[in-house]
């Protein structure tokens, strides 16, 4: 799939496409939104949890709701709302989609729905995937993936877009991976070359924060690209106060930021299988297990040395290591529209160079 034709399938947004990650913990319905009005693509935070009168969808069905008034009258009632839902696929209770979710999802119409993280011994994706496309009109299916493996896994389950997302990425992501320099080139030479003639977007995320990056990024074969941590800093964030301001101090992101399972494993989280990890900024916690600390004893000093909200504060501040281009909690939309400009400008300064 060209950039066109991916553009195309979103009527309202314009080029180079940035994309916000459906961050649980950091987006909202206004962020989504504001996305979209400045011309992206905005997500609603993902959600796991779809057990019958699970708390979670509800969110979803009130937070569907909340966009599509944000939005007014900026487009009629009976088209799709100009966001996207998200699921983490991982839970068990994914078999219940047709029954829980399904329904949600077809009363709102969202333009897209995200998929990302399927247990090693669960294959959701293939059932859920085709009740997804029972919708009219279907919203456009993206897969997250972190490798060439499970793109192609992705494309065979009937993905419509791939999110390739390199190691730099902040939040979770698969633990053996690479950066998108080599990851996007790969997976857009294995659609080539084995699916030629489907069109199958690909997106490229992970240590993206600026115009720059996006350049990079097309270059490398994306269609688009998505930025997490850059948004998390906006005023429509719900990431608490003293989370950007951790954002915003922090420098050096390969080093301020770590990708490890001990980013679960230190609050004892069981969402996320053997295959994921996450990345998350350093606290003191952290610098205790990379001294040489056990996850026990860094899990029994959690529990001991700190308060409640002290273990909150030094613990799942996830980040990508772009973290350190991040300087400013400028508005969603405006974020939007600097980086698709400066885009543009590196572009065409690159262009000059040849």
């Amino acid at each position: 799939m060209s950039s066109s034709k991916l553009l195309s399938r979103f009527e309202w947004v314009k080029s180079p496409l940035i994309i916000s990650a459906p961050m649980a913990g950091a987006a909202t319905p206004r962020l989504a939104t504001e996305v979209s009005k400045a011309g992206g693509l905005g997500f609603l935070p993902a959600i796991a949890d779809l057990r019958t009168d699970a708390p979670q969808l509800s969110a979803l069905d009130s937070e569907l709701k909340e966009a599509r008034s944000l939005f007014g009258d900026a487009f009629p009632a009976s088209s799709p709302i100009q966001i996207g839902a998200a699921f983490i696929t991982s839970d068990a209770s994914m078999a219940t989609f047709a029954d829980t979710a399904l329904p949600i999802l077809a009363k709102h119409r969202p333009a897209a729905v995200w998929l990302f993280a399927p247990d090693g011994d669960l294959k959701p994706h293939p059932a859920v995937i085709k009740a997804i496309k029972t919708i009219d009109p279907p919203p456009v299916v993206f897969v997250q993936v972190g490798n060439v493996a499970a793109a192609r896994e992705a494309v065979k389950d009937g993905a419509d877009v791939l999110v390739a997302q390199g190691v730099d990425a902040g939040g979770h992501q698969f633990r053996q991976g690479s950066g998108i320099v080599t990851l996007v080139p790969e997976v857009r030479s294995m659609l080539d070359e084995e699916f030629q003639g489907k069109d199958i977007g690909l997106i490229a995320a992970g240590g993206i924060a600026n115009g720059k990056g996006v350049a990079a990024a097309l270059a490398l074969g994306a269609d688009a690209t998505v930025m997490g941590t850059r948004f998390t800093v906006t005023p429509e964030s719900k990431y608490p106060e003293f989370r950007k301001e951790i954002i915003l101090n922090a420098v050096d992101g390969g080093v301020s930021t770590l990708k490890s399972p001990f980013n679960d494993q230190i609050n004892k989280s069981a969402l996320w299988g053997p295959l994921y990890d996450g990345r998350a900024i350093i606290g003191s916690i952290h610098e205790k297990f990379l001294a040489g600390a056990s996850l026990e004893e860094c899990q029994k000093s959690l529990k001991e040395d700190y308060s409640e909200e002290e273990a909150s504060r030094i613990t799942r501040t996830w980040a990508g290591a772009g973290v350190g281009l991040v300087k400013d909690a400028q508005p969603a939309g405006d974020v939007v529209r600097e980086v698709q400009k400066e885009t543009v400008v590196t572009i065409q300064r690159l262009a000059g160079l040849v």
